[in-house]
């Protein structure tokens, strides 16, 4: 057996399309799992599905606000009835919108709230029945190290992030008993998108809180959800991985 295997399972990814959800939808196709990217936008959705389709595994691409409820449930459906069953979800999708506490707008805090944790209770909800059902399940819920210790301008993003910490322990307690484990990655610092258009100087002080004295990679975090993904991890189940390269101990 290699490294976490993942074959004759199918994954959800939530903010799949591109950037850390992207590399997690590869990490696990490369696991052998099937794939079923779920993103805001439709045609990114479907042109990621295409590519981690082209390596050999089943993947295809669902359009979806996982904020909302009816869309939630028009997800969970089609994605049922493509691969029949769900084994991992990966709830990643999110968003940022900070501000100082003081400037911050209500549709700032509502929106980043909906996305980052909203979205978490939606997902899971609609799908835990079909895990529950086959007595098995690994769901990997995308927080951050952000939610641990805070940020000043984030307070909306920390206090999401801080929700799905425990949100993620509430549900290992309720699903235990039918096999389903939930558990939670803290990344740090993630060379990503937004971090490519910081300064050489932000990103000096960043790494100058880092043990490693790295950014991380997105395949980080990704081989870490691979990981508690498998049954490699069966006895894993409640718990909060921080991938930050010692940032926050």
């Amino acid at each position: 057996m290699s490294y976490a295997e993942l074959k004759n399972r199918t994954a959800v990814v939530t903010g799949g399309a591109r950037g850390i959800g992207r590399s997690i939808a590869e990490e696990l196709a490369r696991g052998g799992a099937d794939i079923i990217i779920v993103d805001l936008v439709e045609d990114s959705a479907k042109a990621t599905a295409s590519e981690i389709a082209a390596t050999g595994v089943k993947a295809v691409g669902i359009a979806a606000n996982v904020a909302k409820t009816e869309d939630v449930k028009r997800m969970v459906g089609e994605a049922i009835k493509l691969n029949g069953k769900i084994d991992i979800l990966v709830n990643n999708a999110g968003i940022t919108r900070d501000s100082l506490l003081i400037r911050m707008k209500d549709e700032d805090w509502n929106a980043v709230i909906e996305v980052n944790l909203k979205s978490v209770f939606l997902v899971t909800r609609e799908l835990i029945t079909h895990m529950m059902k086959a007595r098995y399940g690994r769901i990997v819920n995308i927080a951050s190290v952000i939610g641990l210790m805070g940020n000043v301008g984030q307070a909306n993003y920390a206090a999401s992030k801080a929700g799905i910490i425990g949100l993620t322990k509430s549900l290992a307690k309720e699903f235990a008993g039918r096999k389903i484990t939930v558990n939670a990655i803290a990344p740090g610092y993630i060379q990503t998108d937004m971090t490519a258009k910081l300064t050489p100087e932000v990103i000096e002080k960043m790494k100058a809180l880092i043990p490693l004295n790295r950014l991380g990679e997105p395949s980080d975090v990704a081989r870490a959800v691979r990981f508690l993904s498998s049954d490699e991890a069966s006895y894993i189940t409640g718990q909060i991985l921080t991938v930050d390269g010692g940032m926050v101990m």
